[in-house]
C-alpha cells in the first residue's frame, strides 16, 4: 500500500518514512503543498499524512483541493497547533484524523492502520482467495493451512493481487503500488517476484496457475 507524507520538517519526514517503510508501506515524501498536489495527481495513494503548515500551499488548502477531487482518500493531519479552533479548521477542511506534535510514534502508526481500515482499501484482519489466507497484521501466509515463507516484497505483491481479485495488474501498476518513487525497480524485478511466488505456492499444493498471466496486460488471480 502507498502512503504520501507531506512534511517540510526533513528530520520528521525521515522518521515517518522509516517507520512506515518498516511496516511494508511504500512511502513518498513531498516537502511542500505544490509538490504534494503533483504527487496526488500522478499516483494512486491509500493515505495522505499531511502537515498543516506547509510552504507554497498550506495543508488546509491542499486538503480542500483533495476533497474536491477525491472524497474517500483518508487524510491524517499533523500540526503543532493544539487549539480546538485549529482542530476544527483541519477537520472541516476534510481531514479524517488530527494529531498534535510532538506525538507518540506507536500511536500514530495505530491511527494510520485505523484510517486504512476505514478506507476499506488495505490491511484488513485477513484476506482470502480460495485456500489462500493472508494476515496483513502478522505477515503470515498459508495455503490450505500450509505456511508459506515469503519475503516482505513477495507478501506485498501477493496482498495486492488478492486485494485486486480478478482485476488485471500490469507490472507498472504493481511497481507504482508497492515501491517508493526513490527506489523503483525494473519490470523484470516484478517478473522475478511473480515467479518466486508461483514456486512457493506450488510447493504448498496450490494450483500452478493460481497467479494467471494475461498476456500483454499483466497478472491476476485465477477464478475460484
Amino acid at each position: 500500500m502507498r502512503i504520501l507524507v507531506v512534511e517540510d520538517d526533513i528530520q520528521l519526514a525521515e522518521i515517518l518514512t522509516e517507520a512506515l517503510s518498516d511496516r511494508q508501506y511504500a512511502v513518498d515524501v513531498a516537502e511542500d503543498g505544490e509538490a504534494a498536489w503533483h504527487f496526488i495527481n500522478t499516483l494512486e495513494y491509500d493515505l495522505i499524512v499531511l502537515d498543516l503548515t506547509l510552504p507554497k500551499l498550506d495543508g488546509v488548502t491542499l486538503c480542500q483541493k483533495l476533497r474536491q477531487r477525491d472524497a474517500a482518500l483518508p487524510v491524517l493531519m499533523l500540526t503543532a497547533r493544539d487549539t480546538v479552533a485549529d482542530k476544527i479548521i483541519g477537520l472541516d477542511a476534510g481531514a479524517d484524523d488530527y494529531v498534535i506534535k510532538p506525538f507518540d510514534l506507536q500511536e500514530l502508526m495505530a491511527r494510520v492502520r485505523a484510517l486504512l481500515r476505514r478506507g476499506n482499501v488495505t490491511r484488513s484482519p485477513g484476506l482470502e482467495w480460495g485456500g489462500l489466507r493472508l494476515d496483513p497484521s502478522t505477515f503470515e501466509v498459508s495455503y490450505d493451512n500450509t505456511p508459506l515463507h515469503l519475503t516482505p516484497k513477495e507478501f506485498a505483491v501477493l496482498e495486492l493481487l488478492v486485494s485486486s481479485g480478478r482485476r488485471v495488474l500490469s507490472r507498472s501498476n504493481i511497481i507504482e503500488r508497492i515501491w517508493s518513487l526513490d527506489d523503483p525497480p525494473t519490470e523484470e524485478t516484478v517478473k522475478t517476484h511473480i515467479k518466486s511466488l508461483r514456486h512457493k505456492l506450488k510447493s504448498a499444493d496450490a494450483p500452478e496457475d493460481l497467479i494467471e498471466t494475461v498476456h500483454g496486460l499483466g497478472y491476476r488471480l485465477k477464478q475460484i
